[in-house]
């Protein structure tokens, strides 16, 4: 389960969401908004996303950024994230499938780039591989973080 410790982190971000969990679904909001999809991996992945998106992330905590604006919302999105067997669409489904364990904070009408920018304004996160989620982003240079060591 995702620590006391990355909630206050992202709590001083004063990012004001709703924590969900892969065990309670239905809890996740319906509403249109983003998220911060908490991923943890229990060993290296090497991913190769496409030519200039690659990289190893090492053992850790990782906050995938994102939007769900679609039919059914953050429920839906969230849903997805957390279903062990699915397609690999997203580039963050290749992450989803590897975790160890998973939360959200899911945000209401919020907004994947400013959420980015809440948690990269403090000292506990940092840009974990660049041009990863962001694709089609003209003001990001990633949409996943990693929670940087104390």
């Amino acid at each position: 389960m995702i620590s006391t410790q990355f909630r206050e982190h992202i709590a001083a971000s004063e990012i004001d969401g709703v924590w969900t969990f892969p065990d309670n679904p239905d809890a996740i909001p319906r509403d249109k908004g983003a998220y911060a999809l908490a991923l943890c991996l229990g060993g290296p992945v090497d991913l190769e996303i496409n030519r200039t998106c690659r990289g190893r992330l090492m053992p850790g905590w990782y906050f995938y950024l994102g939007s769900a604006r679609g039919s059914g919302g953050l429920a839906a999105r969230l849903k997805r994230h957390f279903r062990e067997k699915k397609k690999l669409h997203w580039h963050v489904d290749r992450l989803t499938v590897q975790t160890i364990a998973m939360a959200a904070l899911a945000v209401p009408d919020g907004n994947e780039c400013e959420l980015a920018d809440g948690l990269l304004a403090t000292p506990w996160f940092k840009i974990a591989l660049a041009g990863f989620g962001s694709t089609d982003c003209r003001r990001c240079d990633s949409h996943l973080l990693m929670a940087a060591p104390d």
